[in-house]
């Protein structure tokens, strides 16, 4: 589905992606790994459009997407999510759910006006869709929570719902496991993994947890210093010499021989 060719991304003479090139399968579950300053954060904003690249061409099926919009990337079904969740604190959780679909009848002056049994019967629909995906998500009990009242946790499965709320095709995660405790973070798995198999959305997931990402992912692709590295499955990366050395450190073998 993504296919990324020869990016580079500079800044002044920091090269944060430097000559990186990468493939997402259809229907896969990829994981990003890689030390702090790998350059993954910076390869995500620059394919989901937020950072112009210096050079290079991000494909997404078999079409030139280099450079376009967040807004346009959304159009075309390609989502992400942010380490530090970006909810709306004041509204409800409901609420921010309600709100991502995209040019609602609501929103034009003249059918809030003159159509107000179109904009109703439309935001009825947005609204059970809105009850099903926190049904989904197993926290249909926070629906009218105010979205500031509730867990690092729970945001991140509020992140994950606003992505259905619309038909996405891709999703990039960031880091959705940082902060997050043990069961919900099994809990956002168990979504993943079901969106993956039963409604074929295609996941690219940047994760520190390796047991997460073994739960999830294959393949996994290891960046260092703005570089693929290695690519493979999780036993294959966590085995390979360059992935201890560069990612690890020469001192976390055996740990690394443990999560095996």
């Amino acid at each position: 589905m993504i296919v990324v060719e020869d990016l580079h991304k500079h800044f002044g003479g920091f090269r944060a992606v430097d000559g990186a090139s990468i493939r997402i399968g259809t229907g896969s579950i990829t994981g990003l790994i890689g030390p702090n300053g790998a350059g993954k954060t910076t390869l995500f904003n620059v394919i989901a459009g937020r950072l112009p690249p210096t050079s290079g061409r991000v494909m997404m099926d078999g079409e030139d997407i280099t450079g376009l919009s967040p807004h346009e990337l959304f159009a075309k079904g390609l989502l992400r999510t942010f380490q530090i969740a970006h909810e709306f604190g004041s509204m409800t959780v409901r609420e921010n759910l309600m709100m991502v679909p995209a040019n609602q009848s609501g929103e034009r002056l003249w059918n809030a006006w003159f159509r107000r049994g179109l904009v109703a019967a439309e935001e009825a629909a947005i609204r059970r869709k809105a009850d099903e995906v926190l049904e989904f998500l197993t926290i249909g009990h926070l629906a009218d929570e105010k979205a500031a009242n509730i867990s690092g946790g729970q945001k991140k499965l509020l992140e994950l719902g606003r992505t259905m709320m619309v038909d996405a095709k891709i999703v990039f995660l960031d880091e959705v496991g940082a902060g997050v405790n043990r069961t919900l973070l099994n809990t956002i798995a168990d979504a993943i993994l079901r969106l993956n198999r039963e409604r074929g959305y295609t996941f690219c997931v940047i994760e520190h947890d390796m047991d997460f990402i073994a739960r999830l992912c294959d393949p996994v692709i290891v960046m260092a210093q703005g570089k693929v590295l290695a690519e493979g499955t999780v036993d294959a990366v966590k085995n390979d010499e360059r992935v201890i050395e560069a990612y690890l450190g020469t001192g976390l073998k055996n740990k690394v021989a443990a999560h095996a």
